[in-house]
């Protein structure tokens, strides 16, 4: 069984940054890519950005030069910080790893944007 814990959620400011950061419970070696999705109240769960193993990335066009992901192999994780965070950045976000045993999802962390 894989598991994915994410951490770093949490209510911040618009303009303000976040760090969220997802630990998976298997070698990095046996994930093909990593990925932070997110789904807002009442909208269906969308993809924000994904790393391959060799570090190539992909990023939604809302979050394009304000989000950034990374992922350290060593330490079997995966990061978004997040920058200049809008009111319609709101909502739950999901790890996600493309294993070479199928997809698996993480609990999912909230992220508040509000003043």
């Amino acid at each position: 069984q894989v598991h994915l814990v994410e951490s770093g959620g949490g209510l911040v400011q618009p303009g303000g940054s976040l760090r969220l950061s997802c630990v998976a419970s298997i070698s990095a070696f046996d994930i093909n890519a990593m990925g932070w999705y997110r789904q807002a109240p009442g909208k269906q769960r969308e993809l924000v950005a994904a790393i391959s193993r060799g570090g190539r990335t992909n990023y939604a066009d809302s979050v394009k030069d304000r989000f950034t992901i990374s992922r350290d192999n060593a330490k079997n994780t995966v990061y978004l910080q997040m920058d200049s965070l809008k009111p319609e950045d709101t909502a739950v976000y999901y790890c996600k790893a493309e294993t070479v045993w199928g997809n698996y999802w993480g609990q999912g962390t909230q992220v508040t944007v509000s003043s």
